[in-house]
């Protein structure tokens, strides 16, 4: 039984008449009669009933029209609900981020892609970079923004280089400038200072605790074990320092002082990753060309 089938049946059905339902559906008699022969066959039962000038349905026809019309109304709703997919009417995306670009670069992007489209569903996970990519590889995320280098490599991802940002130290406004007040201080310098620090499994944790041993020294931690938000509320509350991106210290708001690190200074590569053996979906490709164009 065939689509097309049952749009020749209604058609004659409607217009009882063969020649008339022909010209409805836009193709020859004799073709259609063949069509409705042939569902007559597959079915094992006459729908009409034939007589000259007079076309009606047998009890087996007035069975198949409302199932028939049904049919053809859901595969309409189907073709339709594809379209708006494909045209970024509605849909989602599964994208997955490091809380601090969740804070810093993510909300202009997102609100520029809701205003865009706003019949998109965005599904944010914040994660560390191994997290995210144990998310990718099982399908649970279409994109995902990772910090380079991966943890592990994995062939069965694609990243692209997104940007490099500056890291910088933030501190209390009320508590001493670190490196005893200099305008850029090295990663030296804060050897002796209490440093906020975030949760294992952060990158930035990683990442500033491989500068200070770079740098000959095992970092003091004031407090450790934070998200974001509650690293940068503990150094506003003069707990100690942290070092953040420079994104995110803009963002912040009052009640932090910023501090850039000197030359070479501290710097993380961002990505945007999905996986290399499955396309993204349409609405994540588009979420994907915007973060790169931004």
């Amino acid at each position: 039984m065939q689509l097309q089938q049952l749009q020749y049946f209604v058609a004659v059905a409607e217009t009882r008449h063969f020649t008339r339902a022909a010209e409805v559906v836009h193709v020859a008699q004799p073709s259609l009669s063949q069509q409705i022969k042939a569902l007559e066959r597959e079915l094992g039962a006459d729908l009409f009933l034939r007589a000259r000038g007079n076309i009606a349905l047998t009890d087996a026809g007035e069975a198949l029209l409302p199932l028939a019309r049904r049919i053809l109304a859901d595969a309409d709703t189907a073709r339709h609900e594809v379209l708006e997919l494909v045209q970024l009417r509605r849909g989602r995306v599964r994208l997955g981020a490091t809380p601090s670009l969740c804070t810093g670069l993510l909300p202009d992007v997102l609100r520029a892609f809701h205003d865009r489209y706003p019949g998109i569903r965005l599904l944010i996970e914040e994660g560390g970079s191994h997290d995210l990519v144990r998310e990718l590889a099982r399908g649970a995320l279409d994109l995902a923004l990772v910090v380079l280098p991966l943890p592990t490599a994995s062939p069965s991802l694609t990243t692209v280089e997104l940007l490099r940002e500056d890291l910088v130290v933030v501190s209390s406004p009320e508590s001493p400038r670190p490196g005893g007040g200099r305008r850029a201080v090295r990663v030296g310098d804060l050897e002796g200072e209490r440093l906020v620090m975030f949760r294992h499994g952060y990158d930035l944790r990683e990442l500033t605790v491989a500068a200070c041993r770079s740098a000959g020294f095992e970092p003091d931690f004031a407090v450790e074990g934070g998200e974001m938000d509650a690293v940068l509320g503990f150094v506003r509350a003069g707990l100690g320092m942290a070092v953040v991106p420079r994104m995110v210290a803009a963002r912040s708001g009052r009640g932090l002082r910023v501090t850039p690190l000197a030359r070479p200074g501290l710097h993380r590569t961002i990505a945007l990753a999905h996986r290399s053996d499955v396309a993204p979906p349409r609405a994540a490709r588009e979420l994907q060309r915007m973060l790169l164009e931004r």
